[in-house]
This record gives C-alpha cells, sequence and structure tokens, in this order.
C-alpha cells in the first residue's frame, strides 16, 4: 500500500522537458498534474541539456498545477540514473513524483525506489518524492499485479497504449485510437491495470489521445476509462485539460445525491436499520461504498 498522499489526477498534461516556452506556459495553467517530459518527447541529443532546463523551470516558476511531475527515461537506457540524480538534486525539495517509464517488472520501479532513497538521504529532503510507473510493454502487463505491489512510493500507474500497441504488434493507426477493431480494443488492459492498482490503493490512468482535433474521440475513451474505475487519463495538448477534468469529475448532481443518500445512510444505521429508500433507490451497505466513492473524489478536487 503506498505510503503517499492522495493527489488529483483527472487530468496529467505531457509538456516537453526541452522547452522553455511550454514549461513557463503550462506553469500558470489551473489544472491537476503537469509532467515534465525527458523521454519520448525529448530527441536523444537534447536529454542531458533538457534535464538543466526541467531544474530551472521548476525551481523559477511557481506551478499552479497541484502536482509537478518529471518523466525520466527507462531503466534500460543509459540516460535513467542521470535523469533522477540530476533532476532530484537540483530540484528535489519542489518536486512531487518521478514518472518511469516502459516498467517491465518489480525490480524496475525498486531501482527507482532505492535511488530516491539515497538522494532523500544526502540532500535532507523533507518532502518524499513519489513514483508513478507507465505500463506500455506486454512485459509489464505480464507482471502488473507485481509491479503495482513494488514499492510503498508508487501513486499510480498508467496504461500507456501507445508503445503497448508497438510491443504487442498491433496493426492501429494514430495513437489511443482502436484501429477500427469492432469492440474496445483496450478494455481487457485497462480492466487489468486498474484492478491491479485498487488492489493496491493506488490511482489508475489512462495513457494519451493522439488526436487533439478530436474531442469527442478523446470524450469517448475517457469516459470508458472513467466507468472502469479510472480516476484521469492523459493531455498531450492543452485543449485536452478541460475535457478530461470534466469526465473524471462527479457532476454536481451526482455530488448531491451521493450527500443526501450518505446522511440518509447515516440516520437509519442510527435507527438500526439496514437499508432504505431515498428518491426510489434502495440504499444499503454496498451502495454507500459506491456513493463514498463519489464523497471522496469531491473532496480531493474541492468540488
Amino acid at each position: 500500500m503506498s505510503a503517499q498522499p492522495k493527489r488529483a489526477r483527472r487530468c496529467q498534461l505531457s509538456v516537453p522537458g526541452s522547452s522553455e516556452k511550454m514549461m513557463a506556459k503550462v506553469a500558470d495553467l489551473e489544472l491537476d498534474h503537469v509532467f515534465l517530459d525527458l523521454e519520448d518527447a525529448v530527441a536523444p541529443s537534447a536529454k542531458p541539456g533538457a534535464r538543466g532546463m526541467i531544474v530551472e523551470a521548476i525551481n523559477r516558476h511557481t506551478w499552479r498545477p497541484r502536482t509537478v511531475c518529471v518523466r525520466i527515461n527507462d531503466v534500460e537506457t543509459e540516460w535513467c540514473h542521470d535523469d533522477i540524480i540530476e533532476v532530484v538534486t537540483g530540484a528535489g525539495a519542489r518536486l512531487d513524483t518521478i514518472m518511469l517509464t516502459k516498467a517491465k517488472k518489480a525490480a524496475d520501479v525498486q531501482f527507482v525506489h532505492l535511488l530516491l532513497d539515497q538522494l532523500e538521504k544526502k540532500l535532507k529532503l523533507k518532502r518524499r518524492i513519489g513514483i508513478e510507473c507507465l505500463i506500455e510493454e506486454v512485459e509489464g502487463m505480464m507482471h502488473v499485479e507485481e509491479i503495482a505491489a513494488a514499492s510503498d512510493r508508487l501513486e499510480c500507474l498508467i496504461f500507456g497504449m501507445g508503445d503497448y500497441s508497438a510491443s504487442q504488434q498491433m496493426q492501429l493507426g494514430e495513437v489511443g485510437s482502436t484501429g477500427g477493431y469492432p469492440p474496445d480494443l483496450w478494455h481487457y488492459p485497462r480492466y487489468k491495470m486498474t484492478i491491479a492498482c485498487r488492489a493496491n490503493r493506488i490511482d489508475p490512468v489512462d495513457g494519451p489521445y493522439a488526436n487533439f482535433r478530436n474531442p469527442d474521440g478523446y470524450r469517448k475513451e475517457a469516459e470508458r476509462a472513467f466507468i472502469l474505475g479510472m480516476v484521469g487519463k492523459w493531455a498531450i495538448h492543452p485543449s485536452q485539460v478541460e475535457l478530461a477534468q470534466a469526465i473524471f469529475s462527479p457532476s454536481p448532481e451526482a455530488i448531491a445525491s451521493a450527500r443526501k443518500q450518505k446522511a440518509a445512510y447515516d440516520e437509519a444505521l442510527a435507527k438500526g436499520l439496514g437499508a432504505i429508500n431515498v428518491d426510489g433507490v434502495m440504499v444499503d451497505a454496498a451502495s454507500i461504498r459506491i456513493v463514498q466513492n463519489s464523497l471522496d473524489r469531491a473532496d480531493l478536487y474541492r468540488l
């Protein structure tokens, strides 16, 4: 079980760590989560320089997003070790989480955990840095239960369908689409990963939808993820932020209904009743657990 604080993740906005202009712009946005990218958005030759740019941006700006994260390269690359050391050494006091890419086994997460242990001790950091982890290889999906339980720093798993589709050799077009496959192509991996997350009390997050000019497609995929129990979805463009944060938030009507049912149920329990009728809906111990999920989200999102 994660020992990290609970964070809002309705939307995780991706920003290239090699773009000073884009990092400055996103620092002033109101959203749950932003991650500064050292992986796919940065060319290999630019990665060492991008580390310093990210450190400077984190330290220079007043960040309005509630969580500031850095996505690092995976443990099988030559960049991972220095990504962690340079970013945490330079900006660890203002960094919330590290996002590990392409985790294939529990040991990948544990490597990051141990390195953070050493750095936090050396640097005398007062806040503990969390870990977020991408499941985007077939090996990672095969071992997702072990990965989800690998570290008490782990806060969430993200389904990265782009690299995952390449790993499984799927025949698709743009990232996040279904490629004409009749059912929901992503149902099984989303479902499997979400179960692993919930069993270990960490957040399941859905990955990107590449065509940011297709809001209807993005909305459909986000709604599918929401129904399965995921807490949020990536955004690769600011136009997707509002969509995600709306879809993964309980509606005002749902919050009002949940509060009414919870109050009525608490009153019924005090009278020794186990099941009651609230506006034509049966409310009992099982249904109140669903109601409580909406109330917990409302509190987390300050709704």
